[in-house]
């Protein structure tokens, strides 16, 4: 081992993201404990990351994303998908769209029944009030004195007042706030915006973490291997500057590292289904069958219309009008380029006898790819659209001893019976809610999938030709009891059969939850945090979330 002598700390977190950021201050409060944190990725400084408006930016620059591609689908025609995530400090949090959504509160009631105990919404709703302060939407649903702030957009663009409309006249109702009482209905959108800036977990809970002098930051460092005396974690061996050092924990190591890389550094580590680390020459330490399985996602498709009124955010794209975005966001962090525009959320039931919303939408007044790619000419709005609760169940798995190798990535997507089915009904409720009179002043024609489009073939085969990731991996180190043998981390998110190793990100969710994944994985490393502290867990809440009174007979 060359370079620098080994060090040494209390934990030793693996990702300075959305759970290791938040892990590095809870554990460092009160200055009891010494933490060491290992980021691979660099600095987030600069207007790319920054800047709300330019979230399409860093997702596709190698500076900030690890540039993962999933394999090749066959029920999405061949298609190979791009998985972004963050290789900066703050994670995935400080390259992903801002969408804050907790999940809906039956979600985590889920995953208590499934094994998680403790998990259930009455025990984790103090847990996502700790880590907030929510601006407009104020309320004993709400936290108001946690390091991230949370807020909304303007919303001054028409187009969000005409969707909110529409979809009353659709039948369904506005929602004040879908993170509190009532999640069904379509309302003000929250992002993680401050003062005009991205407000990820490394401004909210990193910078904090570093000034109380109990954390150490180590970038371009990549954790490679968990080192063990038997089954205990006793630290870890990363690289940096082609070098490799070690690292001492004196209480526990907590992977923070995400839902592809967590998956991979287990089995980088001997931890994982023995016959897929034998293939990849790796020592089995533990077997368990869990690690990189139960891979979960969401799938979406974009609802464009053409606008037939120039109110949209299309001359925005222009080169020009784009430097005098940035130029006013640089002096005043203010104007376009303050907001994620992402303004106006909606979740619907698909149809009666569904207990709790499967789809989500996202409305843009603006044709565009989310990564920022093929802009419709013109003027134009749309609908991200998908089903929240796929089946679908895809894997990670690492296929070489060098643990600086991408893992295969294989989502499965659309390998469910139900999935196409869903689809249709997500697309076909989405252009009801689009037909509505509202939009008569400003409705064009159908951009994609097409006004031609209307059989169940033709959006089956749109759907395979054009659905794209909304970039929420989840699931490969499932948390459950310790008797499931699918399971890999305990409701303490203890890793099973190990001491000292706990994973504390999206990785553990059993199931995905409704909506965009950041908020619950800063909550999952909320509670995670007084888990590996061993302190007791936040009272229960007793708040009562709303249920379509009728659900069980009526879609909406």
């Amino acid at each position: 081992m060359a370079g620098q002598p080994q060090m040494e700390a209390d934990y030793i977190i693996i990702g300075a993201g959305s759970a290791g950021s938040v892990l590095a201050l809870r554990l460092a409060e009160g200055g009891r404990n010494r933490v060491l944190v290992l980021e691979y990725g660099g600095s987030d400084a600069g207007p790319f990351v920054q800047m709300p408006a330019a979230l399409s930016w860093p997702m596709n620059m190698a500076a900030y994303d690890w540039g993962y591609r999933a394999a090749a689908e066959d029920r999405l025609n061949g298609r190979a998908l791009a998985c972004p995530r963050g290789k900066v400090i703050g994670g995935s949090s400080s390259i992903n769209g801002m969408i804050f959504v907790r999940g809906h509160p039956a979600d985590f009631d889920s995953w208590a029944e499934a094994g998680a105990k403790g998990w259930d919404f009455a025990s984790l709703l103090p847990y996502f009030k700790r880590m907030e302060t929510s601006h407009g939407a104020p309320g004993d649903w709400r936290g108001t004195d946690g390091p991230l702030h949370i807020t909304r957009g303007p919303r001054d663009n028409i187009l969000h007042s005409v969707v909110t409309r529409a979809a009353e006249q659709a039948g369904y109702q506005v929602t004040q706030d879908y993170n509190g009482w009532r999640q069904e209905g379509f309302g003000a959108a929250d992002m993680t915006v401050w003062q005009g800036r991205r407000w990820s977990t490394a401004n909210a809970f990193l910078r904090p973490a570093l000034k109380t002098g109990s954390v150490q930051l180590i970038k371009r460092a990549l954790a490679t291997q968990i080192l063990f005396d038997g089954l205990r974690a006793r630290g870890v061996r990363y690289r940096r500057g082609g070098h490799s050092f070690e690292a001492r924990a004196r209480k526990a190591v907590i992977l923070a590292a995400g839902a592809i890389n967590s998956p991979q550094l287990l089995q980088a580590s001997g931890i994982g289904p023995a016959e897929w680390l034998q293939q990849a020459g790796v020592p089995v330490l533990l077997d368990r069958a869990g690690v990189g399985r139960n891979l979960q996602d969401h799938l979406e498709i974009y609802l464009q219309m053409h606008c037939l009124q120039p109110v949209s955010l299309y001359p925005f794209l222009s080169w020009h009008q784009q430097l005098r975005i940035a130029l006013q966001w640089a002096l005043f962090k203010t104007g376009i380029g303050a907001s994620n525009q992402f303004e106006t959320l909606g979740f619907i039931r698909s149809d009666k006898g569904i207990a709790w919303p499967d789809i989500q939408f996202h409305f843009l007044p603006l044709a565009v790819r989310y990564d920022g790619k093929s802009a419709a000419s013109g003027h134009g709005f749309q609908l991200h659209l998908g089903p929240m609760r796929s089946q679908s169940r895809g894997t990670v798995r690492l296929l070489s001893a060098d643990p600086a190798s991408a893992p295969e990535i294989c989502f499965n997507y659309l390998s469910h019976a139900d999935d196409l089915a869903d689809f249709r009904k997500a697309i076909r409720l989405g252009r009801d809610i689009l037909a509505q009179a509202a939009f008569a002043p400003f409705r064009g024609a159908e951009i994609q999938p097409g006004d031609a489009c209307q059989s169940d073939e033709g959006l089956d085969e749109f759907v395979r030709n054009h659905a794209e990731s909304a970039y929420h991996p989840c699931g490969t180190c499932k948390m459950g009891a310790p008797s499931d043998p699918a399971a890999v981390v305990d409701p303490a998110c203890r890793v099973i059969g190990t001491e000292s190793l706990f994973v504390a990100d999206s990785s553990i969710f059993p199931q995905i939850t409704n909506g965009n994944l950041n908020a619950p994985t800063i909550m999952v490393a909320e509670k995670a945090a007084d888990h590996v502290l061993g302190k007791p867990p936040l009272a229960p809440a007793n708040n009562q979330p709303w249920q379509h009174p009728d659900w069980q007979n009526s879609q909406r």
